[in-house]
């Protein structure tokens, strides 16, 4: 759910930033050698579309950070927009009401920690920038990667790394995907448009330019579509959110063979979304941090099979992706 990406960087930050992007990217190829190969917890027990809501611990100092001028869409109330669109990040749940999933347990623990009452506002994907600068929500967590551009107009807390995962049938021959090369003459689903698409093409350029076979590209409106086509052997493999691919994962019908970051090769954060200025990023850095040391952030991911995107901190406005 990104957009191409430009990156804007200051002289005096260049540095650190560069620091911290490494840093990321070297957490990212740690967890690809120790487990690349396999979906972690696969046939775990996770939390579904019913799943209870979790409470947040209270955190007095982030409530103090939040700045006095500050307007809330509705006093009180901690209101975040959020695309339902599919679990474990978020979707409805049985009632077709209520969503449920990681962002809105984030949403809910950050709610929790600043003492206020949460509110969730479906939105379509597109629409959340316009909506978020025109001040229909106080907040945005849906999915939402840091980049260069979007630090222009918005501020961020992370609370995720962006990984991309690549899983293939639990049967099928391949084993392992961390080059280029390995995708050669494959047929991969991968969502048009997509991080990940834009990706693929270009290790496919690379190859070809290398004189190895092109990608077989495979396009679904459906991921459920496209994950039987993995699944029956149609298809060689998916190439997608890790998240999605993770939680899917858990039947044991597929395994996954690479991990790699969202904006390879760079890497970097999916972060809370707020207006640039309103002085709310610190104030939910600081709740984040605060879920993170009580263990309320990691119960959150591992009801959702999305451990291996924790981050040990939040950050405000961390380094963000340039163009891919």
């Amino acid at each position: 759910m990104n957009t191409p990406h430009k990156r804007r960087v200051s002289t005096g930050g260049a540095l650190v930033a560069a620091v911290l992007v490494i840093g990321v990217a070297g957490i990212v190829y740690s967890r690809v050698q120790q487990g690349g190969d396999a979906a972690p917890a696969a046939r775990a027990m996770l939390a579904g579309d019913a799943a209870p809501a979790l409470q947040g611990t209270p955190d007095p100092k982030a409530s103090a950070l939040i700045p006095a001028g500050f307007t809330f869409v509705t006093p009180g109330t901690l209101t975040v927009a959020t695309h339902p669109g599919q679990l474990p990040l978020a979707d409805y749940g049985a009632d077709n009401k209520q969503i449920v999933g990681v962002e809105p347990d984030i949403a809910r623990l950050i709610a929790d920690g600043l003492g206020l009452k949460l509110v969730l506002v479906p939105v379509a994907w597109p629409d959340w920038p316009l909506g978020l600068q025109s001040g229909k929500y106080d907040a945005v967590i849906s999915n939402i990667t840091v980049t260069e551009a979007r630090k222009q107009k918005f501020d961020f807390s992370s609370y995720r790394y962006d990984l991309l995962g690549i899983y293939t049938r639990t049967d099928g021959p391949i084993q392992k995907i961390t080059t280029p090369a390995d995708v050669a003459g494959l047929k991969v689903v991968v969502g048009a448009s997509t991080n990940q698409d834009q990706i693929l093409r270009a290790w496919d350029q690379q190859n070809i330019a290398a004189g190895l076979k092109p990608v077989e590209y495979q396009y679904f409106d459906d991921a459920v579509v496209g994950r039987l086509a993995v699944i029956t052997g149609r298809a060689d493999v998916s190439f997608e959110p890790n998240a999605t691919g993770a939680y899917s994962a858990r039947d044991g019908k597929v395994r996954r063979v690479g991990l790699f970051p969202g904006g390879w090769p760079d890497a970097a954060a999916i972060s809370v979304t707020t207006r640039k200025g309103s002085g709310l990023a610190e104030p939910i850095t600081q709740a984040l941090n605060t879920q993170i040391a009580s263990g309320t952030y990691a119960q959150a991911l591992k009801r959702w099979n999305v451990s291996e995107e924790a981050v040990a901190q939040s950050q405000t406005n961390p380094p963000g992706l340039p163009n891919l």
